[in-house]
């Protein structure tokens, strides 16, 4: 083999070599990046890669930057919750607190007292029940069960939804209909726990004076289930949107605040999630999407 021959071969040896460790580098980034995505979307953000190239140093970088996002919006959300729930307390413990006070500085050495003694012990024990209302409300809020799934025909569901509540459906007035943008779509699911929810987001429309409630369904691009719930019922203030969502915050007089609380968490608890899409004089739409 001549001298040229041989350079060409080695040459091209050389770039094979070259090309091909090319390819198994650029394909190791391309798990690395996957590998984060995966772990991004399960809010597991427990991993570094070694600081040994440009590639690493990046990926860290943006993991660094969703932990500091995540632990921003936790300590957010623990601030509006212990706000809340100081509020609810004190509103509660301040009443009972006073009246106390006042009933035991009316009472003379005696033991008569200007007051309604009896009125105003009725009013400490119907404080003091509504407080033991409200720590039992917290006790649900923080104990919902492991969903138990099975394989679910989505058009079963909503019937047996809408029917349990066709009274109150019709009593206001309203018209609730479900309409699937395919046939014989499935989720694998907690009946009972995805039941809840749906009845709660009816009902919910139903107090905010909705007439016309549209449930449909359809297939994501990533093979995930998207059930929308539109009503045409008073819209949720802007100011409040943002916090629908936190234990105990309600924009009704008469409510624990919980409901949509729970209903977030069952859907993350099917690894779903539970969003307000919008909500203006038009419509308000809740998104369940399911993956």
């Amino acid at each position: 083999m001549s001298v040229v021959n041989v350079i060409i071969l080695v040459v091209a040896v050389a770039v094979l070599a070259a090309v091909i460790a090319a390819v198994y580098v650029r394909s190791k980034d391309i798990r690395k990046v996957a590998y984060m995505m995966d772990a991004l979307e399960d809010g597991e953000l427990n991993f570094r890669f070694r600081d040994k190239n440009k590639l690493n140093r990046t990926l860290n970088r943006i993991r660094t930057i969703f932990e500091q996002q995540r632990q921003q919006h936790e300590q957010d959300s623990w601030t509006k919750l212990i706000r809340v729930l100081t509020h609810e307390i004190m509103n509660t413990v301040s009443p009972i607190a006073s009246l106390s006070d006042a009933l035991a500085k009316s009472v003379d050495e005696n033991g008569h007292s200007e007051l309604d003694v009896k009125a105003g012990l009725e009013t400490i024990s119907d404080s003091s029940k509504n407080l033991i209302g409200f720590v039992q409300t917290y006790r649900q809020l923080s104990g919902v069960a492991k969903p138990i799934r099975k394989a679910l025909e989505l058009q079963d569901l909503m019937d047996n939804v809408i029917g349990l509540n066709s009274e109150f459906i019709t009593s206001s007035g309203a018209v609730c209909k479900y309409t699937p943008a395919e046939p014989d779509l499935m989720i694998f699911a907690d009946e009972g726990q995805i039941s809840q929810i749906l009845i709660n987001l009816i009902k919910n429309a139903l107090q905010a004076g909705a007439k016309h409630i549209d449930i449909s369904a359809r297939m994501g691009k990533e093979d995930d289930v998207i059930v929308e719930i539109a009503n045409d019922g008073t819209p949720i203030p802007a100011s409040a949107q943002e916090q629908i969502f936190i234990p105990f915050y309600t924009t009704k007089k008469e409510g624990s605040g919980i409901g949509l609380s729970i209903s977030r968490q069952i859907m993350r608890g099917h690894n779903g999630s539970l969003e307000l899409l919008r909500s203006d004089s038009s419509l308000t739409v809740f998104e369940l999407r399911f993956r």
